[in-house]
C-alpha cells in the first residue's frame, strides 16, 4: 500500500498534466458565454467523460481537467477501509474557522463529534466533503469563507489520505441562499421560470448559474446543490415551491440543463435535485415522509423530463428525495434508501453515471422506517456514494465500516462510489488546485458586473397579474404619495430587506413619496395615500392576519397593489386588489425590479410558470399599453 506522500504526488502529477493540456479553472466570469471556456484533452471542456454519458454536446462540458482513470483506480485501492468510507462522508462542521472556532461552536464540535475543530473532525474520519450551513457558523462573509474553506483543504492534506474536500453548500439563490451581501443574490428558480421557457430564458438562467458558480468557485465552495429539478404543480406544497423553476415539465427541463451548464462552467458541480421528483407533495421531508401518489406513466411525463434533462448536460451530481413512490419502488422505503429507484432508474434508465448524494440524512422523511445506524447502510446499498450530514457521523461511520467487516457491503462497491467521488474532485480541477485564498473573492465575489446582471436578469421576472383599472405604472413625475405594508420575511441569506423598507427606498429613489409602516398601523395610515402598496408571504387557506390586513385595507377605498413575495398563489386566497404583482422572492434585487415595474421605468414580462388555481391559468402575465 502506497503512503500517504507517494498517494498524494501521484494524484498531483496526473492532475497537473491533465491541468497543462486542459488548462486552469477561472474563478472569474467574462460573459454569458461558455465560447471562452478551456478545453479539455479531447477538445471540449469535459474531456472523455460526455461521451459517457451520453452528451451530445462537447461544447457544454465543464472546464477542467479530464481525469486520469487508471491513476485514481490505483489511489482508491492504496486507501485503507476506514479512509475509503470517510471519502463518502460530506458533514457539517461548526465555526467560522477550521482550527480557531470561537468557543461556543467548539462546545458544539465538542458535544456533536468529540473534536473541537473541523481540522480534527476530518482527520478523525477522514471527511470525503464538508457542507456548509449559516447556521453553522460557516458563512459571516466571502473572505472569511475562503479562508475556512483553506484551512479546511490544508487539513485535509495534512492528515488521512491526503485527498482534497469536496466544499459543498445549498446556494440555490431566491429563496433559499446561505451566503448574502457582499456575495451576489440572484432571482431564484421560479422567478426565472417566470422569464418563460424560450431560449432567452435559458440564456438568463445559464447567466445567473455562472455568476453564481464563479463566486462558489473563488470562495473554494465546489460544489452547489443546485439547481431544482423538481415540477411543482402543488399550490400546498410546503418545502418546493418557488424553487422550483414552475409546474411545465418541458420548461423546467430546459432551465435545469441550462443551469447545470452554468455551474458547470465555472467550475463548480452542479447537483440536480431532488430525485425523482418532490414537486407533488404535501408533507416536508424535513419533518415527514411524504408519499408521491403519482402512476409511473404520470412520473415519466411529469418528473423525469428534468433529471433527464439533466444527465444529458452532463450534471456531476443529483441528489435523491426521502420520498415514497409506490409505483417506482412498492417497498416502502424512501427514495434515498431505495435501489429500484437510484440503481433501476436513474442509473439504468437515464443512464446517469456521476455521483449520487443523499439529501440530508438528519432529516425525518429518511428517518422514520429504519435507525440512523441503518440508513447509511442501506443508502450505499440502494446505489448512492455520498452521506449527507449524518445526525451521528459516528455512528454512521461505524456502521459502514462495521457493514463492509461483516460482508453486507463488499469493499468492491465501497471503492466504486470513492471512484465516482474522486473523479468528481478531479474534473473540478481539486488535485491541482484544492485551495483558494481571500484575495481572489475581491476579484470575482460581488463585482460590479455581477450585481448589474442580477438587476438586468430580475428585470425580467416580475409578473403583472392584475390592472383592471390601470392603476399601474404609477407616475413617478407627480411624486404620489404611497405606504407600504404587510409581511417582512426575514432575508434567506440574513442581509437583505426588509422588503417592505427596501420597495419604499426604491420607490423613493425612482420619484414617488413612498413610507413603510407596520401592517398594524398602515389601515389607519392608508388615508390620503395615491395607493397602498401590500406585501404578503405564502397567505395560507382560509382566515389568516394576512387576509384580514388586504381585506381591511381595500375596504378604505384607496387602490391596494398586492405584491406577493413569495408564492403566487397568494391572489387566489385574499380579496382582488387593484392592481397585483408577483415578484418570486423578496430579496433585495427583486424588489428594485419590482419598484421599476410599479413606476413604468419597466415594462413587465414576467409570465406566470405555474398556474393560480381559481385566478390565472399557466404563462398569464400582464403588458402596459
Amino acid at each position: 500500500m502506497p503512503n500517504h506522500a507517494s498517494r498524494r504526488s501521484l494524484l498531483t502529477a496526473a492532475a497537473v498534466a491533465a491541468a497543462a493540456a486542459a488548462g486552469a479553472v477561472s474563478y472569474a466570469l467574462g460573459s454569458s458565454s461558455d465560447a471562452a471556456a478551456p478545453s479539455g484533452p479531447s477538445g471540449s471542456p469535459g474531456g472523455s467523460r460526455g461521451a459517457r454519458r451520453g452528451d451530445a454536446r462537447p461544447g457544454d462540458r465543464a472546464p477542467g481537467p479530464a481525469p486520469d482513470l487508471a491513476e485514481l483506480r490505483r489511489v482508491v485501492a492504496g486507501m485503507s477501509l476506514t479512509e475509503q468510507v470517510g471519502q463518502l462522508f460530506v458533514s457539517r462542521a461548526f465555526g467560522h474557522s477550521a482550527t480557531g472556532p470561537d468557543p461556543a461552536d467548539a462546545e458544539k464540535n465538542l458535544s456533536q463529534f468529540g473534536v473541537r475543530t473541523a481540522a480534527e473532525l476530518i482527520s478523525r474520519y477522514h471527511l470525503g466533503g464538508v457542507v456548509l450551513f449559516s447556521w453553522a457558523g460557516n458563512t459571516r462573509n466571502p473572505q472569511q469563507i475562503a479562508d475556512l474553506s483553506a484551512g479546511l483543504q490544508q487539513a485535509a492534506s495534512a492528515t488521512g489520505a491526503g485527498i482534497p474536500l469536496l466544499l459543498s453548500i445549498d446556494q440555490e439563490h431566491g429563496a433559499v441562499a446561505r451566503i448574502g451581501k457582499p456575495a451576489t443574490l440572484l432571482p431564484g428558480a421560479m422567478a426565472l421560470g417566470a422569464r418563460g421557457g424560450k431560449a432567452s430564458a435559458a440564456a438568463e438562467a445559464r447567466r445567473a448559474a455562472r455568476i453564481a458558480g464563479a463566486e462558489l468557485a473563488a470562495m473554494g465552495i465546489r460544489q452547489d446543490y443546485a439547481p431544482v429539478a423538481d415540477v411543482n404543480v402543488n399550490p400546498a406544497n410546503p418545502v418546493i415551491g418557488v424553487r422550483s423553476f414552475g409546474s411545465d415539465p418541458k420548461a423546467v427541463a430546459a432551465l435545469v440543463a441550462a443551469q447545470v451548464r452554468g455551474y458547470q462552467g465555472s467550475g463548480v458541480a452542479a447537483t440536480a435535485k431532488h430525485f425523482p421528483g418532490h414537486g407533488d407533495t404535501e408533507t416536508d421531508s424535513h419533518i415527514g415522509l411524504p408519499v408521491m401518489t403519482h402512476s409511473r406513466a404520470r412520473w415519466e411525463e411529469l418528473d423525469e423530463p428534468p433529471f433527464r434533462a439533466a444527465v444529458e448536460a452532463g450534471v456531476d451530481a443529483v441528489m435523491t428525495a426521502h420520498i415514497v413512490f409506490p409505483a417506482l419502488d412498492p417497498s416502502g422505503d424512501p427514495a434515498t434508501l431505495s435501489r429500484p429507484i437510484v440503481t433501476g432508474i436513474l442509473r439504468e434508465r437515464l443512464g446517469f453515471r456521476g455521483v449520487v448524494v443523499t439529501d440530508a440524512l438528519d432529516m425525518a422523511g429518511v428517518r422514520q422506517k429504519y435507525g440512523d445506524d441503518r440508513v447509511p447502510v442501506l443508502a450505499l446499498k440502494a446505489g448512492c456514494d455520498q452521506l449527507l450530514n449524518a445526525p451521528d457521523l459516528g455512528l454512521a461511520f461505524r456502521s459502514v465500516v462495521a457493514a463492509v467487516e461483516s460482508g453486507e457491503l463488499t469493499q468492491t462497491r465501497i471503492a466504486e462510489s470513492v471512484l465516482r467521488i474522486l473523479e468528481l474532485k478531479a474534473r473540478r480541477g481539486l488535485f491541482d488546485r484544492p485551495q483558494t485564498t481571500a484575495g481572489r473573492v475581491d476579484g470575482a465575489v460581488g463585482t460590479t458586473a455581477h450585481l448589474t446582471a442580477a438587476d438586468e436578469i430580475a428585470a425580467g421576472t416580475t409578473t403583472l397579474l392584475a390592472n383592471p383599472g390601470k392603476l399601474l405604472p404609477l407616475d413617478p413625475s407627480a411624486a404620489p404619495a404611497l405606504l407600504v405594508t404587510g409581511t417582512d420575511p426575514a432575508s434567506p441569506s440574513g442581509t437583505t430587506g426588509p422588503p417592505t423598507v427596501v420597495l419604499a427606498k426604491e420607490l423613493t429613489a425612482l420619484g414617488c413619496r413612498a413610507t413603510a409602516v407596520p401592517s398594524g398601523r398602515a389601515v389607519a395610515a392608508a388615508p390620503g395615500n395615491a395607493a397602498v402598496l401590500v406585501c404578503t408571504h405564502n397567505v395560507p387557506e382560509g382566515d389568516s392576519p394576512q387576509r384580514t390586513l388586504v381585506a381591511d385595507l381595500v375596504a378604505t377605498g384607496v387602490p391596494v397593489v398586492l405584491v406577493a413575495l413569495r408564492n403566487p398563489y397568494d391572489p387566489a386566497r385574499l380579496p382582488e386588489c387593484a392592481a397585483e404583482l408577483a415578484t418570486y422572492t423578496w430579496s433585495d434585487v427583486e424588489m428594485r425590479a419590482a419598484a421599476r415595474v410599479i413606476t413604468g421605468a419597466a415594462r413587465p414580462t414576467g409570465r406566470l410558470p405555474v398556474p393560480v388555481p381559481g385566478r390565472y391559468p399557466l404563462g398569464h402575465g400582464l403588458a402596459y399599453g
